[in-house]
């Protein structure tokens, strides 16, 4: 069932359980991280074998100008790149969802870009479908290149899928948060002019 903003306020069968500023997020992000869940553990275990796999590759290659280069496009370049792309692949899954009014954000003092839906209510189901795709769409995208493409290319593309990965810690913070209340139906909705979240469980 599609629900509206008025249902979620005024329906007695839904709870608000959290209102999110948007100025707030990089606290409730690192405070989501703090908790250790199945989806936390997996998070870090993300990271770590990123990172191991990037060390890995990058002690078969020798030093030189080339590999410096190489250096410079995974841990700087790549990571910038991929930016709009990520925001991109939040944007997709949100209008198959049904939202129209999207729209992209940056935060420079928290180094934060987001991509919201304006009053539009999204299912469980909805949100994790447009939490995940960015991280799973680029990390297969980056493995099946490392794989394929030749020395330098697999340390630089290797760096930059640790990096992406940690970069997804905004994404898997939410992700926990759901988790945790996993025994509840959250819903959620964004007001993009008051930069903030809402998110409601359904009590019935």
């Amino acid at each position: 069932m599609t629900y509206k903003v008025e249902d979620l306020n005024e329906d007695q069968n839904f709870r608000q359980i959290l209102a999110l500023d948007y100025s707030d997020i990089i606290p409730f992000i690192f405070k989501q991280l703090k908790i250790v869940t199945f989806v936390t553990i997996l998070f870090w275990s993300l990271c770590s074998a990123s990172l191991i796999i990037a060390l890995w590759i990058r002690t078969g290659i020798e030093n030189n100008l080339s590999t410096l280069g190489h250096s410079l496009l995974g841990l700087i370049i790549f990571p910038l790149i991929i930016i709009p792309v990520h925001e991109i692949l939040h944007i997709i899954p949100y209008y198959l969802s049904g939202a129209r009014k999207i729209r992209v954000g940056m935060d420079l003092k928290q180094y934060l870009f987001y991509v919201t839906a304006h009053r539009h209510v999204a299912t469980p189901i909805q949100f994790i479908f447009v939490a995940l795709v960015p991280f799973i769409v680029i990390s297969l995208a980056s493995v099946y290149l490392i794989i394929v493409l030749p020395g330098p290319w697999k340390w630089s593309l290797a760096s930059f899928l640790f990096v992406h990965t940690t970069m997804c810690a905004g994404d898997a913070a939410l992700l926990n948060f759901y988790f945790k209340n996993r025994d509840k139906k959250i819903y959620t909705w964004d007001d993009a002019d008051e930069k903030m979240a809402y998110f409601y469980e359904k009590t019935v």
